[in-house]
C-alpha cells in the first residue's frame, strides 16, 4: 500500500508539499497540486485519517455511546443519527458501553485521543461530569445529563398518559404498570404520566420493574399467576410486551377479552404479535436525527435555539386492546 511518501517521489516534491495538497492548507500552485492529485490516484493512496485528525485538530467523524445495542430502540435511533451524519459527511463510531461505567471511560478517552468532533451519549452511567468537563460538543438522548448539555427526549410523560387513558377508556380497572428500571429518567416520566392518568379517574395500580433487556420471565410469570384479576397492563417497551403475551397465553387468559395490554416504542415487531400488540409510538428515528442535528449545529458554532428537545408520541391502537364503539 502506498505513503505519503510514495507520492511525493513520484511528484517530485516533498512530504510536506503532498501534506498540504491532501488538507487544503497553505499555498501550493496549481501545476503542482495537479502533480500530487495525479500521483494520488496512480498510486491509489489512501491518507491517514487518524494523522490528519491530528493535524487538522478536527475528524470529520462523532462518537456515540449506548448501554446496549441489542436494545431496539437504540438501533433505529442509530439509523436516525446515521442518516444525517451521512448527509453532513461525518463519519460514526459507534460503542456498546454494556452499562459498563469503566469501558465507557475508555471510550471517552478514545474519543479525546483521536480528536472527535462530537459526542453522542445515550449510556445510563454516572459519568455525568466526566462529560461536563470534557471540551466537545455533546448530546444527550433520553437523559438530561445537564442543563447546559443539549438532549433529545420523547414525550415520555405524554406517552405513559396515554397508555392508562386507554386501559381506563376500555374498562379496565386492576391495572399494572410493568416498568424498565426505576431510576432511568424514560421510566420515572412515563410512570409520572400514567400515575397523573390514575389519579385523575381515582385509581391506583401495580407497579413492578424489569430489566430493558431481557425482561425477567419469571417474575411476569409469577405476577400474572397470583393476581389473576388484573384486567389491563402496560409494559414499558414492546419487548416487555411481548413476553407479556407469551405468559397470558400460557395462562389461558384470552387478550384483549380478558385483559387488553399497551406496550412502548412501536418496534416492527408489534404487528408480527398474537394477537397484534397496541403501543406508545416513539418516533425512533427522528430523535436519532435530531440528536445529529443538535450536535452538527453546535460543532458548527451556530446557535441552537431549542437546547431540549421532545420529540412527540402517539398511541397506535392494534388487536391487543378494545375496540371502542360509537
Amino acid at each position: 500500500m502506498a505513503n505519503i511518501k510514495d507520492v511525493a517521489k513520484r511528484a517530485n516534491v516533498s512530504v510536506a508539499t503532498v501534506s498540504r495538497v491532501i488538507n487544503n492548507k497553505g499555498y501550493v500552485n496549481e501545476e503542482t497540486r495537479m502533480l500530487v492529485e495525479k500521483a494520488i490516484k496512480e498510486l491509489n493512496y489512501i491518507p491517514n485519517e487518524v494523522a490528519r485528525s491530528l493535524y487538522k485538530k478536527v475528524s470529520k467523524s462523532i462518537g456515540v455511546i449506548f448501554p446496549h445495542l441489542s436494545n431496539p430502540f437504540y438501533y433505529y435511533v442509530l439509523e436516525g443519527i446515521e442518516a444525517l451524519a451521512f448527509e453532513k459527511g461525518y463519519k460514526v463510531i459507534i460503542c456498546n458501553s454494556n452499562e459498563d461505567k469503566s469501558r465507557e471511560e475508555e471510550y471517552i478517552n478514545q474519543f479525546i485521543k483521536y480528536n472527535i468532533d462530537g459526542i453522542i451519549i445515550g449510556s445510563n452511567s454516572s459519568l455525568n461530569a466526566r462529560y461536563i468537563e470534557l471540551n466537545i460538543p455533546i448530546v444527550s438522548i433520553d437523559r438530561i445529563i445537564h442543563d447546559d448539555v443539549p438532549s433529545v427526549t420523547s414525550d415520555n410523560i405524554t406517552g405513559g398518559y396515554l397508555a392508562c387513558k386507554k386501559l381506563i377508556e376500555n374498562g379496565c380497572k386492576t391495572i399494572v404498570h410493568f416498568r424498565g428500571p426505576s431510576i432511568l429518567l424514560t421510566v420515572k416520566n412515563r410512570s409520572l404520566g400514567f400515575n397523573k392518568c390514575l389519579e385523575e379517574h381515582g385509581l391506583t395500580c401495580y407497579q413492578v420493574d424489569l430489566a430493558f433487556i431481557n425482561p425477567e420471565r419469571e417474575i411476569i410469570a409469577t405476577f400474572l399467576k397470583e393476581h389473576e384479576e388484573i384486567d389491563g397492563i402496560f409494559c414499558d417497551s414492546d419487548l416487555i410486551g411481548a413476553v407479556v403475551l407469551s405468559e397470558l397465553n400460557r395462562l389461558g387468559r384470552k387478550v384483549p377479552d380478558e385483559v387488553q395490554v399497551i406496550g412502548y416504542d412501536n418496534n416492527p415487531l408489534c404487528s408480527l404479535l398474537t394477537p397484534a400488540l397496541t403501543t406508545i409510538s416513539q418516533n425512533m428515528f427522528e430523535i436519532g436525527k435530531e440528536a445529529m442535528l443538535s450536535l452538527n449545529t453546535i460543532i458548527e458554532k451556530m446557535e441552537l435555539k431549542d437546547k431540549h428537545k421532545t420529540i412527540p408520541v402517539e398511541l397506535v391502537e392494534r388487536e391487543s386492546t378494545k375496540k371502542l364503539v360509537g
